[in-house]
């Protein structure tokens, strides 16, 4: 697990190149509220958009997902236990007024980057 880059990844540095060829400026891995123990990918403080490129396997892709044969019940428990945090994460952003957006790492940088954008540009 060590080796599985957690941030800065060739799907997150492609879209933040998007982002930025699109005009938009953000934040990178930085909290949407500070309190709350949650990093969000990019960041966009001042229209309260919190985006969050996932991995496929980690975060329980309905596409992508799977699930190692070897200590079956460690990896349920550890990857079961990604996606509640990850709904409960969405749950406390939402509930405080921040938009959430959740990409796959399987979508297209520029898809992402377009549908941001949209988001961004509507809430200002």
């Amino acid at each position: 697990m060590q080796s599985n880059r957690g941030k800065d990844t060739a799907l997150e540095l492609a879209v933040r190149r998007e982002m930025f060829r699109l005009g938009l400026r953000y934040f990178i891995h930085r909290r949407p509220i500070k309190t709350l123990r949650c990093q969000a990918d990019i960041v966009f403080p001042r229209v309260w958009v919190a985006v969050f490129i996932d991995g496929c396997f980690w975060h329980g892709c309905p596409i992508h997902a799977t699930r190692p044969a070897l200590h079956r019940e460690w990896w349920a428990e550890k990857l079961d236990g990604n996606m509640e945090r990850d709904r409960e994460h969405n749950r406390l952003l939402l509930a405080a007024g921040w938009r959430v957006m959740r990409f796959w790492e399987h979508d297209k940088p520029i898809e992402i980057a377009d549908r941001v954008l949209l988001v961004v540009r509507s809430a200002s």
